[in-house]
Order: structure tokens, then C-alpha cells, then sequence
């Protein structure tokens, strides 16, 4: 059977330190260290997260942009920074065209008399009478008034709202239905403006543009009002923020 060999000791361990009551040598031998080992630290978490102090400015001016604007979703330190409208011309469209339809309306109107006392049937009987044809032309006055004003509605319901925390976007493409799109200001990689044409650069409106960072996003709201103003507005937000200042108001 093979034996391990012995541990070889240095030369200091063979000589006696010291002896025993009977005179027995007594060899010194290294205190053996402890090798330290994993240390762990315990620490207590609160059930419910600490929620972060709220100034009084900001909680006055989120209570306000609450009252003002019930139909957004803010943060509990989230308010208003601005809020950018689209800009009247857009409305002229549907106003011309339901301007014209009435006056055509209105014009037929009062020549049918004349042209009922001219025509005749080939049956033989009558046109019907004036207050009939009045009330028949009143009606579609009526629809054609109230299709116009539902198409100005919608077109001055798009709007988006800067906050000190991000940009939301409400969109209305009819009259039930709403949609609505939030962006972060952390996540804007940039912001430009557009104006084309004439007629855009005279009454200073345009498009306005956000990109987005990681899947490359963009966001684009037309006929904005002054999108020059409102684009540096949104470009000192996305910066403020980003850097760790206060966004405020322009």
C-alpha cells in the first residue's frame, strides 16, 4: 500500500520552542488563518414605495392643467407647458364648399315660383307648392350647415399638449372617433418643422415633426400655428429635460 508522504515543515517547526512539565519538547506551529468568506448585508425594503416630494408650484399648476384638460392622463408632477393648435385656414375648405352649396340652394329657392308658373307636367298635374319646396330646401340647408360645422369641430379637436414630461397628441379623425398618442421627452432624438409653399409661409403655419429614438418613430401634426415658435419651445423642453433642469414655459 502506498503512503502519502509527510508534510514537509520548515526547520524552525523540528526545534523545540519550549518543554513540557516532564521534559517533553514542544514545537511552535503557525496559527492557521481563516479564510474569509462570502459576507452578506440585509437590508429592509418598505412595503410601498416612497413617493417623491411634490412642490407646491407644481402641485398648484398640475391641479390646473387637471381642471382645465380632465380628458388627459398627467403624472402626479406632470402640467402644461403648452399647447399647440392647429391653425384656422384649415376650416375654409369645408366652409367654402358649404357657403357655396346653401347659396345655390338659397338661389334655386327663390326662382322656383317663377319657374313653377312656367312648367308644367308631362302627367298633367302641378309642381308641388312653395312651403313644401321651403321646407324640403331648408332641410338640406340644415344638414349641409350642420355637416360643415362637425367637420370644423373635428379639424380643431387635433391638438398636442407639451408637458414637462412628455408630448401627447390627440387625434380626431371623425365625430366618435378619438385617439390619442404620448411620447416621452427622453425618447424625442429631434424636432423640426416644415412650411411649404406660399400661401403656408404667408399665414405662418406648417407641419411639425418628432422623432423618436430607438425604432426610429416619427410623429407628424399639420397645419400647426406659428411651427417655428412651437418647434424651439419643444426643442428647449427635450433639451431641459434630458439635462436634469426644470422645464418651463416659453
Amino acid at each position: 500500500m502506498k503512503q502519502e508522504p509527510e508534510e514537509q515543515l520548515p526547520e524552525s517547526y523540528d526545534k523545540p520552542a519550549a518543554y513540557g512539565i516532564n521534559g517533553e519538547p514542544l514545537y511552535a506551529r503557525p496559527l492557521q488563518q481563516v479564510q474569509p468568506g462570502p459576507q452578506f448585508v440585509h437590508m429592509s425594503r418598505a412595503v410601498s414605495p416612497i413617493k417623491p416630494e411634490v412642490s407646491p408650484e407644481v402641485k398648484r399648476r398640475h391641479d390646473e392643467a387637471c381642471t382645465k384638460y380632465p380628458q388627459l392622463n398627467l403624472s402626479e408632477q406632470e402640467y402644461i407647458i403648452a399647447v399647440v393648435r392647429r391653425h384656422p385656414i384649415g376650416m375654409l375648405g369645408p366652409i367654402i364648399v358649404a357657403s357655396l352649396l346653401i347659396c345655390v340652394l338659397a338661389f334655386l329657392l327663390g326662382a322656383y315660383p317663377a319657374l313653377a308658373a312656367q312648367l308644367t307636367l308631362p302627367t298633367g298635374g302641378v309642381l308641388p307648392d312653395v312651403s313644401i319646396v321651403t321646407l324640403i330646401v331648408a332641410v338640406f340647408m340644415g344638414l349641409i350647415f350642420l355637416g360643415a360645422y362637425v367637420a370644423c369641430w373635428v379639424y380643431m379637436k387635433n391638438k398636442f399638449f407639451l408637458t414637462n414630461e412628455s408630448v401627447v397628441q390627440e387625434i380626431q379623425t371623425s365625430l366618435f372617433t378619438h385617439n390619442e398618442q404620448t411620447v416621452s421627452l427622453a425618447n424625442i432624438e429631434d424636432v423640426s418643422f416644415e412650411q411649404k409653399g406660399i400661401i403656408q409661409a404667408m399665414f405662418n403655419y406648417g407641419s411639425i415633426r418628432l422623432s423618436t429614438e430607438g425604432e426610429e418613430s416619427t410623429y407628424r401634426f399639420t397645419y400647426a400655428a406659428n411651427p417655428k415658435q412651437q418647434m424651439t419651445v419643444l426643442n428647449n423642453a427635450v433639451e431641459a429635460f434630458k439635462n436634469g433642469r426644470p422645464v418651463a414655459n416659453d
